[in-house]
């Protein structure tokens, strides 16, 4: 496709059971063999980022790796017709950054079909401002529509409201009219919340386990971004006919609870996936955060960092030290 290139690269090896990321010399050469070549200018940090920094297995079997489920930049060369050099494009979910090389490099080789076209009002650096948690905030907000969930039904509820997706979730609901009750662990970002358009802020104590298998009404639909006993809580404060968006697991894979929220409400609970969906479902939503459904606040409030600050980064998803969004660029 085109000569090889060298190129920095924030690489995570295994030493000695410890598994330890730094800066180092990459050649596009040792990029996997697939059509479209990309030159990264940013990607965005997330969670699932910070578990193949720390070697889940469950996320990246092999080592050393790039991380990096997200990327935003420029195509190098092509194989395919229609994605050409010098086209900017997205890329996001699928196996990037998991056991491809991902956006923590300033040079991928992908698949065409996990590439979109950059929105034409988007820079590199505002797509990676969303990035999948974006993407996941809007394909959330997107399922309570189509399950018909109004502003005027009642509060919603975002869980992890401090996060990358939470947030982005919060002020998306807020600019739509919907009156969000923020749910966070992090009593210090309580201002930050409300400057995203949260019109109530509470602990997440408000969702520890109860016995009682159900709770008065209080919400007419919710977005869920942790999972585990909080959902299994949130369930129970649907109101009668009302959804809840999941899309998390930081607070555990499992979910205990029973069938009442489901049978005596008729409470919807809509998984959402960002990774394996169709191009087509990816554009749309990324169509309407460029347009429509922009987050200033997100936009203008994103920290940028180096390679250099990404171990310290990471670290703070992995202790629930991190809040809002975080755009890696290449070029610091």
């Amino acid at each position: 496709m085109t000569s090889s290139i060298e190129y920095k690269a924030w690489r995570v090896h295994e030493k000695d059971g410890a598994y330890v990321g730094a800066v180092e010399t990459c050649n596009t050469d040792d990029l996997p063999e697939n059509e479209v070549l990309i030159k990264v200018s940013h990607s965005s940090l997330n969670y699932k980022d910070a578990l193949s920094a720390s070697g889940n297995k469950g996320v990246t079997r092999a080592f050393p790796h790039t991380p990096g489920i997200d990327a935003a930049g420029e195509i190098v060369a092509s194989t395919v017709a229609d994605l050409a050099a010098g086209q900017p494009v997205i890329v996001t979910g699928y196996d990037l950054g998991m056991n491809t090389a991902g956006g923590f490099g300033e040079y991928i080789r992908v698949p065409a079909n996990w590439c979109i076209p950059m929105p034409r009002s988007w820079q590199a650096r505002t797509a990676m401002v969303y990035g999948t948690a974006g993407l996941t905030a809007g394909l959330c907000v997107a399922k309570l529509q189509k399950m018909d969930v109004k502003p005027e039904q009642g509060k919603i509820a975002v869980t992890g409201a401090s996060g990358a997706v939470g947030s982005i979730a919060t002020e998306l609901l807020s600019s739509l009219g919907y009156e969000v009750v923020a749910i966070s662990g992090k009593t210090d970002q309580a201002k930050s919340l409300k400057a995203l358009g949260a019109t109530e802020v509470v602990g997440r104590d408000v969702l520890a386990e109860d016995k009682k298998p159900m709770a008065k009404p209080a919400y007419a639909g919710a977005v869920d971004t942790v999972g585990g006993g909080p959902l299994a809580e949130l369930l129970k404060y649907i109101q009668p006919g009302g959804s809840v968006s999941c899309c998390g697991l930081v607070a555990g894979p499992q979910l205990h609870t029973t069938v009442l929220p489901f049978i005596l409400r008729g409470v919807n609970l809509l998984g959402v996936d960002s990774v394996e969906i169709p191009l087509a479902e990816k554009q749309a939503v990324w169509d309407k955060l460029s347009g429509s459904w922009a987050c200033k606040h997100a936009e203008n409030t994103a920290r940028d960092i180096g390679k250099s600050e990404l171990d310290e980064a990471l670290k703070a998803f992995l202790n629930g030290a991190s809040s809002g969004k975080i755009v890696l660029d290449h070029a610091r």
